[in-house]
Formats: structure tokens, sequence, C-alpha cells
């Protein structure tokens, strides 16, 4: 009797032991997680983000350093597709999103929005070589419309800014929109006659055409807009931080340093 109480008493005591050691690896564990700072992307949107070598760079990951540090914490990037990284935002899966996404009031319903931080020009992309349509001008050269492509075959970013507007029957009526994850997979279908243009933001525009010599942008904005910092609903505090943050850098010219950090270069 006396061998089964002290076999009970050490059971007891290695029970207790390990779940206070499992009680302080938790406390670790959450001390971890609440000095990071999770930005979801999509790595595939020069000069706001793109890879460089196996490290993700841009735009909106220097403001998210930036805020980061304001914070006192590490930042920590998750690479995913544009749709992805704004459902996980809205699930707590990430603390923010910072991947040149624009504000309307659906999104609204479903986030907070930090202040908008840059302003983005929307441009057509074509075919060099045998391009669909050569402009998005009026005869007379004084209105920027998308009538040229009605009835194209238009390729867009899936849940992009330039997806809602050509899904506008009142901007313009294409036949069929593809979109994509990548764009680097629309300038493939580009190239190969499978879409007749893109519509995309300027900056990442020219860097597709760049690395696509067989592609052009044609003359002329088709629309503005302007990016923001996606957060969870509710979360007060973090877009207080952020927006704190953005308007330092604003003042301090620094946005328009990164900027010009990321574009000259390319």
């Amino acid at each position: 009797m006396k061998m089964n109480m002290k076999k009970f008493t050490a059971m007891v005591s290695i029970g207790t032991l390990v779940l206070s050691l499992t009680a302080c690896g938790s406390k670790n564990e959450n001390k971890t997680e609440s000095n990071k700072l999770i930005v979801g992307t999509e790595a595939g949107f020069a000069p706001y983000e793109y890879m460089e070598g196996d490290k993700i760079v841009g735009i909106d990951m220097d403001i998210a350093e930036a805020i980061a540090e304001d914070m006192g914490k590490e930042l920590e990037i998750k690479n995913m597709d544009f749709e992805g990284a704004l459902i996980a935002v809205q699930n707590g899966k990430v603390d923010l999103v910072a991947a040149g996404v624009s504000v309307d009031e659906k999104r609204k319903k479903a986030m907070d929005f930090s202040k908008e931080y840059v302003n983005s020009t929307e441009v057509v992309v074509v075919n060099k070589e045998n391009p669909a349509f050569t402009t998005i001008e009026d005869k007379d050269g004084d209105e920027i419309f998308g009538d040229d492509m009605n009835g194209k075959i238009v390729a867009v970013q899936q849940g992009n800014i330039a997806d809602f507007w050509v899904s506008d029957e009142g901007n313009v009526k294409p036949s069929k929109i593809n979109r994509y994850t990548k764009f680097a997979q629309a300038a493939e279908d580009l190239k190969n006659g499978k879409v007749d243009c893109i519509v995309m933001d300027k900056y990442p525009a020219e860097d597709l055409v760049e690395a696509n010599d067989t592609l052009m942008i044609l003359d002329g904005t088709l629309f503005e807009d302007k990016y923001a910092i996606a957060v969870k609903k509710g979360n007060k505090e973090l877009l207080d931080q952020i927006n704190e943050t953005i308007t330092r850098l604003t003042e301090e010219g620094k946005i328009e340093e990164f900027t010009a950090n990321h574009t000259s270069s390319k």
C-alpha cells in the first residue's frame, strides 16, 4: 500500500511538473507570437511587393517594416494569393495586408482600412506585335474610356480593383474576363494570343513590359485608384498605430523614397 501511495505521489508530482512546463511553454509561445507583426501579401506586384532572390521586398514591405519597428515587433511576411490574403486578415491569420489593396464599400464591410498612402494609375497592356487595339481614347483624344475593350478578352488579377472595374458593364463590356493570381501568367497568355489585353497598375505594368519585350503599355490612364492597408474589422489599436506610422512616413518623405528605391532600379 505504501508503494502504491509513493507511486501515486510520484505520478502526481510528475504530472504537475509536466503541466507546469507545458504552461510555461504556452506562455513563451504566446509571448513569441505577440512579438511578431504578421503581414499578408502577394509578391508578384512589383514594385509594391516582389521577390528579390528568396526575399520579399517592395514599397509595401518597407512600410510594413516601419510599422513593425514603431511597434517594437519583428515583421513576419506571408506570401499568398491576393484574395487569400484578404480572407486571412478577416480570419485573424495575419495582422494586416499590404498588397496594393484598393478600398471600396464592399471591402469596408469586411475589413478596416488605414489612411490611403499611395495613388495608383491603371493602364492597359497589349501585345506589341499584334495589338487587339491601339488606343483607349475617343476619336478626339479628349476622353479616356474602355470602349475599345468591348467584345475583347480582358485579363486582370483576381480580386484586384481592375477586376471590379472591368466587371462593371457601365465601364466596359468584354466578351470574357480572365482572372489570374499572378500577372506573369497573364503576360504569357497575352503573348500567346489567349487574351487581348491586361488591365493593371502602371508600375507593375512597367515591370511586366520590361521583362517581356513583346508587350507594351497603351498611352493614357484608364482610371486612378488609391491603396491602403487592411486589418481585421474592429482592430482599432493596430489601425491607429498603422495610421500614425503612415503619417510619419508621409511627412518625412519616406514613402516617396521607398517608391524611388523600388522603381529606379527596375
